[in-house]
């Protein structure tokens, strides 16, 4: 089950291609936001002309774009960031400090919303009571936006039942509201789609040999159903980074938490270049990563899937 080479170069081609794409977009969707970029990051301040086009010439933003896009890629290319306008500190530190509080939220989240999802869809498979409620609880939870679910957590648990720290808190207290907040969107579109698999896999013949082995009904579903449906969920593993690291910018602002979501959206707010496109970067080779370990997985979940039908 080794994998081909042609077939692991033309998968870290395509992922360098996202990465490309994605600085790319973060340079020139910058260029065609309305104002004046020194003045976002000159701040409130009324700053003098001479002051203005100081800031813009330190900033290389005096020259014409051609010459912008040449400087922004080479330093790219080779490891460079740049530094924040805003915090005047290298990017590299600026994300690295505030790295692994999204990394803990989002590897929370993606746990949390992993089993719910699987415990809705083994339960409630081929049950159709049971899968009327759940798909009604799923649509909305899919539905909802994270600043409203994460309100709502806070109201009733935080401050009226006192069981989790309000805002900021910090160890396992302080990350399971916004851990479940993020979880609960992807806990909606998960089990949906597990629960069809699942479904469609207990129609199956082997499972008609399961049960006249006399295996239990949790069995089956557990040991044949469940693996047979992970495939589609697999999938949905590069969208699920992506809703991850999106997700993170709204929960970790609700919650006053730090991390990648806090610097995303100051840096967003202040045109703050250099932050953006490392914050993009990060997601894109994580998104480019996960997918690729989608891949491989997808021999591993079912080995009867050739090389052509993933490459």
């Amino acid at each position: 089950m080794g994998l081909p080479l042609r077939w692991f170069v033309r998968r870290l081609l395509l992922a360098a291609m996202v990465v490309f794409g994605a600085a790319n977009a973060v340079f020139f969707a910058f260029r065609l936001l309305p104002g004046d970029p020194v003045r976002s990051v000159l701040g409130s301040t009324n700053p003098t002309p001479e002051l203005v086009e100081q800031v813009r010439h330190e900033l290389a933003l005096d020259e014409p774009l051609a010459v912008q896009y040449g400087r922004f890629m080479r330093r790219l290319l080779t490891g460079d960031l740049g530094e924040s306008f805003q915090l005047q500190q290298p990017v590299g530190e600026v994300i690295g400090d505030q790295l692994w509080p999204t990394v803990q939220l989002a590897a929370a989240a993606f746990v949390l919303a992993l089993l719910a999802a699987v415990t809705l869809a083994v339960l409630t498979a081929h049950r159709p009571r049971a899968r009327r409620i759940a798909s009604t609880l799923e649509l909305v939870a899919a539905s909802t936006p994270a600043f409203w679910t994460g309100m709502l957590l806070l109201a009733l648990l935080s401050f009226r039942l006192k069981w989790f720290p309000a805002m900021g808190g910090s160890g396992a207290a302080g990350l399971v509201l916004p851990a479940v907040t993020l979880a609960a969107g992807l806990v909606g579109v998960f089990s949906q789609v597990l629960r069809e698999e699942v479904e469609r896999a207990l129609e199956q013949p082997f499972v008609l040999s399961a049960r006249a082995r006399g295996s239990g009904e949790t069995a089956i579903r557990l040991r044949h159903a469940l693996r047979h449906g992970l495939i589609p969920l697999v999938t949905l593993a590069g969208w699920a980074v992506g809703a991850l690291f999106g997700g993170a910018v709204v929960v970790e602002s609700v919650f006053s938490r730090q991390g990648l979501g806090q610097v995303t959206a100051g840096a967003v707010a202040g045109r703050d270049l250099p932050v953006v496109t490392g914050v993009v970067l990060v997601s894109a080779v994580a998104f480019a990563l996960i997918n690729l370990v989608v891949d491989v997985l997808y021999r591993i979940v079912d080995p009867r899937i050739d090389e052509r039908s993933i490459g």
